[in-house]
């Protein structure tokens, strides 16, 4: 990247940017020089092609309007090559203006409307920033801009992404819990097990018991074949299977799974492990729009709508 840095290219883009527009005056000013060309006998001359018998092609200046409007153009490319920043970044322009120093001038405007209400909000606890209408409406904009792109418009997520608008947390959802997700990002980790299980039949067994935890479809029998393997995997979700929010490892017993709730999906993870990383929003983020789309999740999760099972994830 260091030979697109080079000043090199500070001249190169000078060099043939002033070359153009001066070409172009100088081609100007002798296509001016050029008269209508009139034979001995009083007729325009022709440059001598004809077609169809009786079409000649004429060698006529252009009018004198349609040259002067590409004189002015020449001269508003001179003005604005002159006030602006369009001779790379040894010559500034006469005005200063840059499309980075307008952005900061109109982030420093936005600042100072909407600072204040801003700060509003980010001295009040999530709980209570969650239960206003207008605040969770701004941090529904933060979410959209910044979240939607994984979690979907309507924070549902999808297979691989969690969903945001139940009331299923993998590292808790108590309103500090939520917000340092959003501050520090998260990673999170499933070793392959199936070494650790034994036998596919073993894996197979053990998937099935996971899906009885939340009374998925299931086989029974392997269930039950399956508990007494699931052994391997309690030192992360428990003897119970409900998990550890501390460490990310997910309740069994809730559904909301991220993969797909079918036999094939959990034997998939149990073989391969499964890693996600959501990244980390400070510094991306302000820690009012932080705490804004924090207090939007949380009342998605308080929401009468969060209750409902949401749709497995396709396989």
């Amino acid at each position: 990247m260091t030979d697109f840095s080079s000043v090199f290219w500070d001249y190169y883009i000078l060099i043939i940017t002033v070359v153009s527009v001066i070409g172009c005056a100088v081609f100007l000013w002798t296509q001016s020089k050029t008269k209508v060309a009139v034979g001995p006998d009083g007729k325009v001359k022709t440059t001598g092609h004809v077609w169809d018998g009786d079409l000649a092609d004429y060698d006529n200046p252009l009018p004198r309007w349609w040259m002067w409007l590409f004189y002015i153009t020449v001269v508003f490319a001179l003005v604005y090559l002159a006030l602006f920043p369009g001779l790379g970044t040894k010559f500034g322009g006469l005005l200063g203006w840059t499309s980075s120093g307008q952005w900061q001038a109109e982030v420093k405007a936005a600042d100072a409307k909407f600072g204040p209400l801003f700060a509003q909000y980010a001295a009040q606890p999530l709980e209570q920033v969650a239960r206003d209408k207008r605040a969770v409406q701004m941090g529904e904009r933060v979410y959209l801009n910044n979240c939607a792109q994984c979690h979907g418009t309507d924070a549902r997520g999808a297979r691989g992404f969690p969903n945001l608008a139940d009331n299923i947390w993998f590292w808790g959802g108590a309103p500090e819990q939520i917000k340092a997700s959003i501050v520090a990002g998260r990673n999170a980790q499933m070793p392959p097990m199936a070494a650790a299980l034994g036998s596919p039949e073993d894996v197979t067994d053990v998937a099935n018991y996971v899906l009885s935890l939340s009374n998925s479809t299931h086989d029974p029998v392997r269930a039950a074949r399956g508990k007494e393997k699931f052994a391997a995997c309690a030192g992360c979700h428990g003897i119970d299977g409900k998990g550890n929010p501390a460490i990310g490892a997910r309740n069994l017993t809730e559904g909301g799974w991220l993969y797909g709730r079918t036999v094939a999906s959990i034997t998939e993870g149990i073989n391969k492990g499964r890693y996600g990383v959501m990244p980390a929003f400070k510094g991306i983020l302000t820690e009012a729009e932080i705490h804004l789309v924090s207090a939007y999740l949380l009342s998605l999760s308080q929401s009468p709508a969060a209750a409902a099972p949401a749709a497995a994830p396709a396989k």
